[in-house]
């Protein structure tokens, strides 16, 4: 309401140039509508995060600035009347209106994404997704954040313009750690293989910031990492496919090859910063080919052939995958006198 402030239901219309909100149900027995809001120049905001214990509105300021917050009954009507309201504001230039569209339907993430860049900004006090204590099955959680916040959070901060693009970039955050599952819900469903059905856009679903996230590395700190591991001379580098260690899941990676001192670095290509995101030493380590007829133990997931593996000499296995057996013969070569 603009005069007191509290909220009503009503019945909308939506028209090609305006909204309309009736007090009855159908606008039966009304002669005229309550109010109506003219869509020429009016900005959309959704999702619309000003009211922290309403996630489901849409705010619309009108070209004489005039807020509205409009509240949903789900997110899926919230998104549906946001897109429809979208396409009617741009009804003139049906341009506009294709691309939002093609927006809706399709997945490109930014280029250069910071997965470090955005959980720095989820962390932030005033701006950052809010903590709050949840209730699952009896267990209480503390700073915790449902499914569904990160997905809205993620949108309204121009992070990812679809909710399909804001659970994939969820995912990834989740793949390297950054958050972790909370309670039965969202644990369940990390059993899943694929890693797009392991986020869930659910407000029941509960996540929280793993312990890794957390941890900060001092520059004192990082200068002697770079001055004992990356001093090395390069003797080879470029992407191949590592499995992870934790969910056994498969990803792209920039491996450099160094020298004196003998290391072995791999780097995300989707991070800014150019820090190894893991790396181990090569001496005393074992390099052999695995061979294409069947998988071996320890390998799950999309293998798609020429395969290798290092053993460490603390015995830690790593499967990494080339993009053909001539690559795979070459990394081999080149790590074998480093040994």
């Amino acid at each position: 309401g603009h005069v007191v402030r509290n909220w009503k239901v009503r019945w909308f219309v939506l028209l090609q140039d305006k909204l309309l909100y009736y007090k009855i149900e159908g606008g039966k027995k009304e002669p005229s509508p309550k109010g109506r809001i003219l869509l020429d120049g009016c900005t959309i905001t959704c999702p619309c995060l000003e009211y922290e214990n309403r996630p489901l509105l849409i705010k619309l300021k009108t070209k004489t600035n005039t807020d509205y917050f409009l509240e949903c009954c789900s997110r899926e009507e919230r998104d549906s009347w946001a897109l429809d309201i979208t396409g009617a504001i741009h009804a003139g230039h049906p341009v506009q209106v294709q691309e939002l569209h093609r927006m809706k339907n399709s997945f490109k993430l930014l280029e250069n994404i910071s997965l470090h860049h955005i959980v720095e900004t989820m962390c932030d006090s005033s701006t950052g997704i809010k903590l709050t204590r949840n209730l699952e099955q009896g267990n209480r959680y503390k700073e915790t954040f449902t499914g569904s916040a990160l997905v809205d959070w993620l949108i309204s901060n121009s992070f990812a313009v679809s909710r399909f693009e804001a659970v994939t970039l969820a995912s990834m955050l989740m793949e390297e750690n950054f958050i972790k599952p909370v309670g039965a819900r969202s644990t369940e469903a990390t059993r899943y293989s694929d890693l797009s059905e392991q986020f869930l856009d659910d407000s029941t679903a509960l996540y929280m910031f793993a312990e890794s996230s957390k941890k900060k590395i001092s520059s004192k700190e990082e200068l002697q990492f770079n001055i004992s591991e990356l001093r090395g001379t390069i003797v080879k580098q470029g992407f191949l496919v590592k499995q992870g260690h934790k969910r056994k899941n498969w990803k792209v990676r920039r491996f450099v090859l160094r020298a004196d001192p003998a290391f072995l670095h791999y780097y995300d290509p989707t991070k800014e910063e150019n820090r190894p995101v893991g790396g181990f030493s090569l001496r005393g380590c074992l390099v052999s080919a695995l061979e294409d007829n069947g998988v071996p133990a320890g390998v799950k997931g999309n293998v798609q052939g020429n395969l290798f593996k290092i053993i460490t000499k603390n015995d830690i296995h790593y499967y990494i995958q080339a993009s053909s057996k001539a690559e795979r013969a070459q990394w081999i070569e080149a790590i074998k006198p480093l040994t």
